[in-house]
């Protein structure tokens, strides 16, 4: 296989010798290779980590367990970590991030029932499963039925040098692998090897045919009945919905006036397909796309799952369907072969190459190149760095388009053309809301849409339809004009990179591009939040956020606290207007030539269309856009300076801001939001589309009597109170018994404030659980004093717990956890809330620890004031806890208790929950006694009694 080195030991003579290591909670365990065992505590589990490479699974989460601080590992820190070898053996295929889990990835037997270990405990379980994980791993290598063979010797072979453990392991098994010894081996450029996309003419526009109810429900009826076979039929609640949804799939009556309908589903009544079914059939009548958003990727993971029911071929489905994200989400070909060739030349960290290492063999098998939820394992972001990750994405808008060597091959691109003649676009309310904004009045973007997890369109507009002048944006924006402007290792290519050679010597465009380059040092410089602190600042944009951070600490009575502060633009010095004027004028010099420079562009398409290519015209169309995108932005920034000098404007809600994270400053600016952002919202998507259906299981507030007022409410948050034509309503109940399936629990004897008395809830009422519990905070600093204090009882009780924002992974590994393991307990805050969908027992209890009350930031109180004061407050908490107790029941045989540890809850806000269903106020001692009845499988298991 490889001439130039020597023969490389096989495997099964190292794996044996090689000493092993788990870590709990309280303790670790060690196999020394020779069939002795040790208990270790956590320092000496750490020094032997450092003294000799172990092999053991997730190395960043023991090292945090351990208390190693080193995140990612230290270079010094070597081990054999499963993960590491599952994702270079077995490449985009998945398995959660735990022995059992690698082990249920691999077929081996993984639980205690499986697994005979007398008198065995979890720590005891789990190490018996590397060795036989380790094995089935090197035996695939050999094998000549192995499936990953593209690079797979060059790409080890590169690993072994850069000093990665497994290296010289995988390429003893390879030696007995007849196709990876093969003349076809190709090189670490796996790049080179991607099918590439072929374009076509620009589809013609949809039909308008219309799909009727009863067509709805035909279609509804078809999927079922081809999933569960003749005679299945779908449940009324769902025949309903799929009916009444229709109408968003008929032509439109009047222009700017959308078919649009609200349709408010119970849990369980199967809304997925209930639009699923219309709108695949309005995509197929017209051979147009439909576009589904959603505002979770958990959610646009979950529906594409779901499209296997219609398009039960998969070649069929990839044809069919697509998922679109932004394009931050995606692999950037370039930005990998650059990363590529600095991690292979001998200058980079063996931990770089190791990561580009396992990225190419990831590459070469991906079904789209998406990193961030898609076949990518995530939880390499823990072992890794997200940074590292998130710089071979295009997340700072840098893209060549066809200028690109990589141009065919963009997953991006192929997305792009494919979602223009796919029949079921999966997108998400940010992408949908962005590309909105950015092309209006665009043929490519969709007519017919529907909004899943509606209740989130009010936030995802929120942030779609702002401005912020910080210094963090800025710097971003001057990274994207000037390039990178410090010897620092990696690369930025600024616009004449991307825009020069289209240009040519075309005087005008030179001269724009040169004055917009110039320009662009007012804009903050490499270090520009260190100098702030420093009162140091470097030109106008620097000058003007010192002004104001000097304004925020005055202002502020907390200056010297761990958070983030606030304060408002009233009565501003004459310092910080004067450095705004100077602000504004120096932004007005950057904007002036690129709306040229983009004017300029579009001429050119028109000057040379005899000579340009369909690509060169792709290119000059992209970057104008682009350019104009930018130049749109700075008139925001210009026009939010200048109005610091004037009354407020109603329709904006505008203050200053310092960011920080533990004390630490990460950013500082003047921010601009709608006060209704559903305006801009309807204005931008809605008006010109042709059908809309926004849907969840929680658009109204259940607490008037009065159900239009509930409506109104609705409409008001997602926009159509401000079309011409009037939505349609539909609403339905779950097909649950709530009654029968769930409790509410209110604690009222926990003193509030008393961190120790809140974990003893919480470690208690798992215990009565026996896991399967959710715990929901509204603090993140709650969160983790709780979680330090209960995980050794749970651990010891056999509950694995695991946590948002301490464990080194993202959050839907988490709930991928939490999800596989029938008795886990998960800790997370309201992305943990928003992204869980468990159905079965693995989720039985949930336990709030406050009532989720709106935050008192200065746009909240704005809005609070101008929506209804107090009751815009319940409402928005209101809708909050029923998403919440939404999560609890998923399924008809599912059974629940939702906990809320706050003795102050209103009653007010329980009409939260579903009517009838009872509410009590009880003591800790006595929820968890009605805790531990409430599953019997569980009652002959009691928890340790309450101090």
């Amino acid at each position: 296989m490889h001439d130039d080195v020597a023969s490389f030991p096989s495997p099964d003579v190292i794996l044996p010798g090689l000493p092993a290591m788990v870590v709990g909670s309280r303790m670790a365990l060690r196999s020394d290779g020779k069939g002795g065992q040790q208990s270790l505590s956590f320092e000496d589990a750490g020094r032997a980590l450092l003294e000799s490479p172990h092999l053991l699974c997730n190395l960043p989460l023991i090292a945090r367990r351990l208390r190693l601080r080193q995140m990612p590992p230290r270079a010094d820190l070597q081990a054999y970590d499963l993960l590491e070898l599952f994702a270079f053996v077995r490449p985009a295929r998945f398995t959660l991030p735990t022995l059992s889990g690698l082990a249920q990835s691999l077929s081996l037997p993984h639980s205690d029932h499986q697994i005979a270990i007398p008198n065995g405990g979890r720590l005891e379980l789990d190490i018996a499963l590397i060795a036989p994980i380790a094995q089935r791993l090197m035996a695939d290598l050999g094998a000549d039925t192995y499936r990953w063979n593209k690079s797979v010797g060059a790409t080890a072979l590169t690993l072994a040098r850069a000093g990665w453990p497994w290296g010289p392991m995988i390429l003893g098994a390879l030696s007995r692998n007849k196709a990876a010894n093969s003349g076809g081996q190709t090189g670490v450029a796996v790049w080179q090897n991607l099918a590439e996309w072929a374009d076509g003419p620009p589809p013609p526009a949809p039909a308008d045919h219309a799909v009727s109810a009863d067509e709805a429900e035909q279609q509804l009826a078809r999927i079922i009945q081809h999933n569960l076979g003749a005679g299945s039929e779908p449940r009324p609640q769902q025949v309903a919905y799929s009916r009444a949804i229709s109408h968003a799939f008929h032509p439109p009556e009047a222009e700017n006036a959308p078919n649009m309908t609200l349709a408010e589903a119970g849990t369980g009544t199967g809304k997925t397909l209930g639009y699923i079914a219309p709108a695949s059939l309005w995509a197929q009548k017209n051979a147009g796309p439909v576009w589904i958003s959603t505002y979770t990727k958990a959610l646009q993971r979950q529906i594409d799952q779901e499209l296997s029911r219609l398009y039960p071929d998969p070649k069929e489905r990839n044809s069919r369907t697509v998922i679109r994200k932004g394009r931050e989400n995606y692999a950037c070909l370039l930005n990998i072969e650059d990363a590529a060739r600095i991690s292979f030349s001998g200058a980079a960290t063996a931990r770089d190459s190791v990561l580009m290492g396992l990225v190419l063999r990831w590459l070469a098998y991906s079904r789209d190149g998406d990193m961030i939820g898609g076949d990518f394992p995530s939880w390499l972001g823990g072992h890794f760095g997200q940074a590292r990750l998130s710089a071979l994405t295009d997340h700072r808008g840098e893209c060549l388009y066809s200028a690109c060597s990589h141009y065919r091959r963009c997953f991006i691109e192929r997305a792009v053309r494919k979602s223009r003649r796919a029949d079921l676009v999966i997108a998400n309310h940010a992408l949908v809301m962005t590309q909105a904004a950015a092309r209006n009045g665009d043929p490519d973007l969709p007519r017919r849409l529907v909004f899943d997890e509606g209740h989130h369109v009010f936030d995802a507009a929120d942030n779609a339809f702002c401005a912020h002048l910080s210094g963090a944006e800025g710097a971003d924006l001057r990274r994207w004009l000037r390039g990178r402007e410090t010897a620092h290792k990696g690369r930025a290519r600024g616009l004449i990179t991307r825009i020069e050679d289209l240009i040519g010597d075309d005087l005008l465009a030179r001269n724009h591009l040169d004055a917009i380059i110039e320009a662009a040092r007012a804009l903050p410089g490499p270090g520009w939040l260190q100098r702030l602190s420093g009162a140091a600042p470097r030109g106008p944009y620097e000058q003007f956020l010192m002004h104001l951070r000097a304004q925020i600490l005055r202002r502020s009575h907390d200056r010297h606290g761990p958070h983030g502060l606030e304060c408002g633009t009233e009565d501003s010095p004459a310092e910080l207007l004067a450095a705004g004027n100077l602000l504004a004028r120096a932004l007005e010099a950057m904007m002036l030539p690129m709306k040229a420079l983009a004017a300029r562009l579009l001429a050119l398409l028109d000057e040379q269309a005899a000579s340009l290519d369909s690509a060169s015209r792709g290119r000059l169309d992209a970057s104008a856009r682009s350019i104009s995108l930018r130049a749109e932005k700075l008139a925001a920034w210009s026009q939010m300076l200048l109005d610091l000098q004037k009354p407020a404007d109603p329709a904006f809600v505008d203050w200053l801001a310092l960011d920080r994270s533990e004390g630490q400053e990460r950013d500082v600016g003047l921010y601009r939001h709608w006060l209704d952002p559903s305006k801009p919202f309807a204005k931008t998507v809605l008006e010109p589309a042709h059908g809309v259906l926004i849907t969840s299981a929680t658009l109204r507030d259940q607490q008037t009597a009065a159900e239009d007022g509930d409506w109104q409410r609705a409409e008001m948050r997602v926009g159509a109170s401000h079309l011409v034509l009037p939505a349609r309503r539909f609403s339905t109940a779950s097909p649950f018994d709530y009654q029968k399936q769930t409790r509410v629990l209110i604690v009222n004897d926990l003193q509030k404030g008393d961190l120790g008395h809140l974990a003893t809830a919480y470690r208690a009422l798992f215990l009565a659980a026996q896991g399967g519990a959710l715990g929901l905070f509204t603090a993140i600093a709650r969160l983790r004093a709780v979680h330090d204090r209960i995980q050794p009882a749970l651990e010891s009780h056999g509950l694995p717990l695991y946590a948002q924002h301490i464990d080194p992974m993202d959050t839907g590994t988490l709930v991928d956890l939490f999800r596989a393991e029938e008795d886990a307990c998960l800790l997370g805050t309201d992305a943990v809330r928003d992204g869980v969908d468990v159905p079965g027992h693995a989720l039985r209890l949930i336990v709030f620890d406050r009532v989720p009350w709106p935050r008192p930031t200065r746009l909240h109180k704005a809005r609070r004031a101008a929506f209804g004061g107090s009751l815009y407050d319940d409402m928005l908490t209101r809708l909050k806890l029923s998403q919440a107790f939404g999560r609890l029941v998923r399924r008809g045989d599912d059974r629940g208790l939702f906990i809320l540890l706050d003795a102050q809850t209103p009653s007010r806000l329980l009409t939260a929950f579903p009517p009838g269903l009872e509410v009590a106020r009880v003591g800790l001692a006595e929820a968890i006694r009605i805790t531990t009845d409430f599953f019997p499988r569980h009652a002959a298991q009691k928890p340790d009694q309450v101090p």
